[in-house]
């Protein structure tokens, strides 16, 4: 049985308005993008151990929409959504991303999924649009919450490989 790697993404500043976050993970590719774009499973690792997710939409198409939903632990909503700009599975997915509590401030995710040996890396370009809303994504506490997101992510790619 393959073990998880807790804690390993790594999370770098690139140029003026972007975060490079790249993550490895003991299991495919398809089963990590699987994880990252089925709703049911996302509903799993999404609010990483910080809330209860209510609401996981995906509409997985170029042009669909998506929106995460979560009610913390402390008892406040978290509300994300965004558009699908381009899609090639098991290995791109590129969307946009708005925090509803700050609409304006959109930002664009670039997802890549390659694999190597059964362990698949994720890189995520997120690209802010600018310095501000960069510098405030990552004073929010979002590092944690998304070490603990992948976390799950990838005990749940562990468990559909078991099922398989």
């Amino acid at each position: 049985m393959p073990n998880a790697t807790s804690g390993a993404a790594v999370v770098a500043l690139q140029g003026e308005t972007e975060i490079l976050i790249t993550r490895e993970f003991n299991a495919t590719r398809h089963l990590v993008y699987k994880a990252y774009t089925t709703p049911e499973l996302v509903r799993r690792w999404w609010a990483g151990r910080r809330g209860q997710m209510t609401i996981a939409e995906i509409d997985l198409r170029v042009g669909g929409m998506w929106r995460f939903v979560m009610t913390s632990s402390e008892g406040f909503e978290v509300a994300f959504h965004g558009t699908y700009r381009e899609i090639v599975p098991d290995e791109r997915l590129v969307h946009t991303e708005v925090y509803e509590a700050m609409p304006d401030a959109e930002a664009v995710n670039t997802l890549t999924f390659a694999e190597t040996d059964g362990r698949t890396t994720l890189t995520v370009l997120v690209d802010c649009g600018t310095r501000e809303v960069r510098d405030g994504m990552m004073a929010s506490g979002m590092e944690v919450g998304m070490q603990e997101a992948y976390d799950l992510i990838e005990q749940i790619a562990i468990e559909l490989a078991e099922e398989a």
